[in-house]
């Protein structure tokens, strides 16, 4: 966490553990879908705070609706967690590890009178509830006796129910002003596997009334949830004052990470990929941290970026140009510098001769030496970017090569460019240049040579194809707009593939999960998993040097 002034939840913290209380955190996620960016700001909340307050933080999945939960996501929401670098305390919790107590604590309250089983269709429960500005009315099953109330819980137990025919709810206030409050449903029946305790049950408990007993059964002290569960914060306590639990947590509400350009909502990220604009969870399109991984953003540049928007209960939308800003900044230190040509066009070095080869080094980071250096291969058959080429003397703010003109290549010697051959449309396909040999290094004393420009080597490159990823939509609320689908506001060149490239001799090498620097172009980092179905280097580009996006 940053030293930064404390934020609200800092100084209750603080002033708790004053009082001698102890530090005790959960990360609670529901296994239905992948971590997206807006949960790294709770992670790293929780297990940040934890961590800065010799506290404890859980890793609990909540796992209460075995329709939409996939085992699959449990294991993809662990590896987000460790590659952030925070480790939960003690074993994985679940919420289906509390299904048997949870179970005893409804019947409990059916014995307290309440709780009751309601038979009314879920439309009819929905219209029953009432409105904002119109109280609820009472089911016609909430007088059943609690001996018949217990006789019913048995049987959606038992199966006796079809799915949708019963359900139990609590017994509180139908016309309470807060709809959550309006005799809100504890269990329901649902007859599907789960993924932890496999077909022993068919009744499965709501996300609000599991929650804050699972907090409770697991000494947590303060439950952190986003400003959405505000509302909620009375049930949270009512469960908590009509149940017999060991502990009592205390929920606190902060404002979640709304990004512009970005979706954060599980289930519109799922439509997505059924729709198939987008490849999967991992698509590095995707604001999922495992898209962000395999795109190459750095574990360090999103806790940066959490750090800097901080923690409010104000909600308002954060410009995703802070969290770029964070990749860049943490990339500019982090990644290995290396020359890599989208659109190769041909250089011969008229002045060196066929098979001879000068042996150049280059760093691995400009300013930073511990990178260490790499071994450049000079001879007379380069390639050179298309765009740092024209044919005739552009104006005054060109700092590449033209016919006529002379260029640095970087690391390299100064080359002049005195002829080209073209195609049959006029377009050069290859450059006829000579190099200084006195230039390494260091510009001519007599001229000034304005330009530096990257180049590979032809005969020891390797051929590449780049996906340059970019902002998956062009709107700064893409679901924001009445009557408007998001999907209308995608970027069509959120993937532009880039076939036919050229990367330096190193880069046979590159190593998955490293990201470089690729000269002039941005940063990219090796997609192991398209490489080795295609059988190709398959570079994703992180991001690029610099704002495109800024108006």
């Amino acid at each position: 966490m940053s030293e930064k002034s404390a934020h609200f939840l800092e100084q209750i913290i603080q002033k708790d553990l004053l009082k001698n209380q102890r530090l005790h955190l959960r990360f609670p996620p529901e296994p239905n879908g992948y971590l997206h960016i807006g949960h790294a700001k709770s992670i790293c909340l929780n297990f940040g705070l934890a961590e800065k307050y010799a506290g404890q933080c859980n890793l609990r999945f909540d796992d209460t609706n075995p329709l939409k939960e996939e085992q699959a996501y449990i294991e993809a929401i662990q590896s987000d967690i460790k590659w952030l670098g925070y480790h939960w305390h003690d074993e994985i919790k679940y919420a289906s590890n509390y299904f048997k107590q949870l179970y005893q604590w409804a019947c409990y309250l059916i014995d307290q009178n309440l709780a009751y089983v309601d038979e009314l269709s879920a439309d009819q429960i929905r219209i029953k509830r009432g409105t904002l500005t119109e109280i609820g009315e009472n089911s016609p099953f909430r007088q059943r006796s609690i001996a018949d109330n217990k006789v019913c819980f048995e049987k959606m137990k038992s199966g006796g129910y079809a799915e949708g025919q019963a359900v139990l709810r609590a017994k509180i206030d139908m016309t309470h002003p807060n709809l959550n409050m309006r005799d809100p449903i504890l269990y329901r029946i649902i007859y599907a596997s789960h993924h932890q305790t496999l077909d022993e049950w068919c009744i499965y408990p709501s996300y609000d009334f599991a929650h804050g007993q699972e907090d409770a059964i697991e000494g947590i002290t303060h439950s952190f949830c986003t400003l959405e569960f505000s509302d909620h914060r009375l049930l949270y306590d009512w469960f908590l004052d009509h149940l017999p639990v060991s502990s009592r947590p205390k929920q606190y509400e902060f404002a979640p990470l709304n990004l512009s350009y970005t979706l954060t909502s599980k289930r519109k990220l799922k439509q997505l990929i059924d729709e198939k604009y987008v490849t999967g969870w991992t698509d590095p399109r995707l604001p999922t941290l495992s898209g962000l991984r395999r795109r190459g953003v750095p574990p360090e540049a999103i806790k940066r970026f959490c750090s800097m928007i901080g923690v409010t209960k104000s909600d308002s939308v954060v410009d995703v140009s802070m969290l770029e800003f964070s990749i860049r900044e943490v990339l500019n230190q982090e990644a290995p510098r290396a020359m890599a040509v989208m659109y190769p066009l041909k250089l011969t070095i008229t002045n060196l001769d066929d098979g001879e080869k000068i042996q150049l080094k280059a760093p691995n980071h400009p300013q930073n030496d511990t990178f260490g250096t790499r071994n450049l291969c000079f001879t007379n058959t380069l390639y050179i970017d298309q765009a740092d080429f024209k044919i005739e003397k552009p104006n005054k703010k060109w700092k590449r090569l033209y016919l006529g003109g002379e260029v640095r290549l970087r690391n390299s010697y100064v080359i002049h460019c005195h002829d080209m051959k073209l195609n049959e449309n006029g377009e050069p396909i290859e450059l006829f240049c000579t190099y200084d040999q006195n230039t390494l290094g260091k510009d001519p004393v007599d001229r000034k040579v304005k330009g530096v420009i990257h180049w590979v080597e032809a005969d020891s490159a390797c051929d590449a194809t780049f996906y340059l990823y970019d902002r998956l939509f062009q709107n700064e609320t893409p679901d924001m707009h009445a009557n408007i689908p998001f999907t209308d506001f995608l970027n069509p060149k959120s993937l532009v593939i880039v076939a036919g490239s050229k990367v330096e001799s190193s880069l046979k090498q590159a190593l998955p999960g490293v990201v470089y620097q690729f000269e002039r172009e941005g940063y990219f980092c090796l997609d192991e998993t398209l490489s080795k179905q295609k059988k190709q280097l398959i570079f994703n580009r992180t991001i690029a040097l610099k704002d495109t996006w800024v108006q």
